[in-house]
């Protein structure tokens, strides 16, 4: 069943990781890491009107882990808060309660559906919505 987990979509997706690296000059960053399996992700962005503007992911994580942060970083720029915060929110939903996977900017995490059989994989799973959340949050009360 593991082998399942890791569908060819998904390592598509963690191999091909949209807007890897740091900014220059972020609004706000936020870390955060797996203390289950060490996964570490570190978000930079820069907000404006409310909205994304600029977003940079440092991403070190299992397959899971990348694949969501591909997600989000393919859908982040332009996203307000609150659309982030969904995100997440469908995310953890549909990882830990079996719930429908998020509709909206973030629907393509509905290729993670199957992470919710294995609980070992939430938290690499939730990582960088949790860091962009954050880090988001931070930029709009000014850093």
């Amino acid at each position: 069943m593991i082998d399942e987990l890791y569908s060819a979509r998904i390592l598509r997706l963690a191999a091909n990781m949209p807007h890897a690296g740091r900014l220059a000059a972020p609004g706000a960053t936020s870390e955060k890491v797996s203390r289950l399996c060490g996964s570490r992700v570190v978000v930079d962005v820069v907000m404006a009107d409310g909205r994304v503007a600029e977003f940079a992911q440092d991403v070190r994580a299992c397959a899971l882990g990348q694949a969501a942060a591909a997600i989000l970083g393919e859908h982040v720029v332009g996203a307000r808060l609150d659309e982030l915060a969904a995100g997440r929110d469908g995310l953890r939903a549909m990882l830990k309660e079996g719930a429908a996977p998020p509709p909206g900017r973030f629907a393509d995490l509905a290729v993670l559906a199957q992470v919710r059989e294995f609980p070992a994989r939430h938290a690499s799973t939730l990582l960088a919505f949790e860091a962009v959340i954050e880090a988001a949050t931070l930029a709009e009360a000014g850093g």
